[in-house]
């Protein structure tokens, strides 16, 4: 320092810090050796308090205002410098600002799952993250706990505790609660200032820190866990299974008939389709008036239908199919009186409905 800024300074002594920083908790006052002379301003502003510390002891603090530095006004300081008369030299002792305004748009989270036992899906692992805002309750504490020595002490240094306290706090909570995890959502308000008030138990006291606000955002599910919910709630939407698989089956049949171009392979598909969809009909008829299914046909028909098997059909449901063309003359089919796989066509009992199908209607009157 040169001896112009060193007169500078013995002949005008404010005192004061201007924060342009938001996120800035404590700052130390930079003087020359430390020196303050009687009388010096010290000028406190809204959300500051000004805390002198003499050769490591906390001394008296200042709220905001303006003051002029003497003895009346520095009891404590007086004091430890032994003074009894007052001071008229200048004396040695450091200032630090704090910051007792809120510090917002801070964030949490819990970096892993916190297992518990839920009363609906039993283990269950959940994550959760939040905002919360903090400041400074009692300076003195901030110093003497965290502060130190630090010519200035950034939020960001005590992020990592906070967060750790609120998830050990959140992890508490939860267990305690036995709220079912479905159930979560409509108790994030209760929660949010139930775990705020927990916190600020452990903070206050210890660190001299407050939390004015704290909120929990979202409590989450693993993803996969989230995907069965979202099934079964699709088939808690869809109700009655059998109608929903009917109703599936009658539009993936219209679509295959749209579409011509489709060859053996879509015929077959339909076709299909179609001893299925009659099959699950019958059935579900069935079981709408009995608890057990009815007895299948005496003359039951089973068909071969692109390699696979489908029946057992009744006459009837043989002959409706000839009708509707899905059975051909070379389709096979087979029943107990058969012993075998026969050609539709070559089955005695079927032919007749095969020349009913392909015969020519009569021709226009002349």
């Amino acid at each position: 320092m040169g001896l112009l800024d060193k007169l500078r300074q013995e002949l005008i002594d404010i005192i004061e810090w201007v924060d342009d920083s938001r996120h800035t908790l404590a700052w130390r006052f930079p003087r020359y050796q430390n020196e303050i002379k009687n009388g010096a301003q010290l000028i406190v502003r809204p959300g500051q308090v000004a805390v002198f510390v003499h050769r490591g002891q906390i001394a008296d603090a200042f709220e905001p205002g303006n003051y002029t530095l003497t003895t009346d006004n520095l009891p404590i300081l007086s004091t430890l410098q032994g003074w009894k008369y007052g001071f008229n030299s200048p004396f040695r002792s450091e200032v630090y600002f704090v910051s007792t305004r809120q510090i917002t748009d801070l964030k949490w989270g819990t970096p892993n799952p916190i297992m518990l036992r839920d009363a609906d899906f039993g283990p269950v692992r959940l994550r959760a993250f939040g905002t919360y805002s903090m400041k400074a309750s009692d300076p003195k504490a901030l110093l003497k706990e965290l502060i130190g020595t630090d010519s200035s002490f950034e939020a960001d240094e005590i992020t990592e505790l906070m967060r750790s306290i609120i998830i050990t706090a959140f992890a508490d909570l939860l267990g305690k609660s036995k709220v079912a995890a479905l159930d979560l959502a409509a108790n994030y308000k209760d929660f949010s200032e139930q775990l705020r008030t927990a916190v600020i138990e452990r903070v206050d006291d210890e660190y001299g820190l407050d939390v004015p606000q704290l909120n929990i955002v979202n409590i989450s599910l693993p993803e996969e866990v989230e995907k069965a919910l979202d099934t079964r709630s699709s088939m808690g939407v869809i109700g009655d299974m059998n109608k929903y698989q009917q109703y599936q089956m009658g539009t993936a049949m219209l679509e295959a008939a749209k579409n011509p171009s489709g060859g053996g392979a879509a015929e077959g598909m339909g076709m299909g389709m179609g001893f299925a969809m009659a099959n699950r009909m019958a059935q579900g008829a069935g079981m709408a008036g009995t608890a057990s299914p009815p007895p299948p046909p005496m003359n039951a028909w089973h068909v071969a239908v692109n390699g696979q098997t489908h029946g057992p059909f009744d006459d009837q449901q043989v002959v409706s199919g000839i009708q509707r063309g899905e059975i051909t003359r070379t389709t096979h089919v087979w029943t107990a009186a058969l012993g075998g796989w026969t050609q539709a066509g070559q089955v005695p009992q079927l032919a007749g409905y095969f020349a009913a199908a392909t015969s020519p209607p009569p021709p226009p009157p002349g």
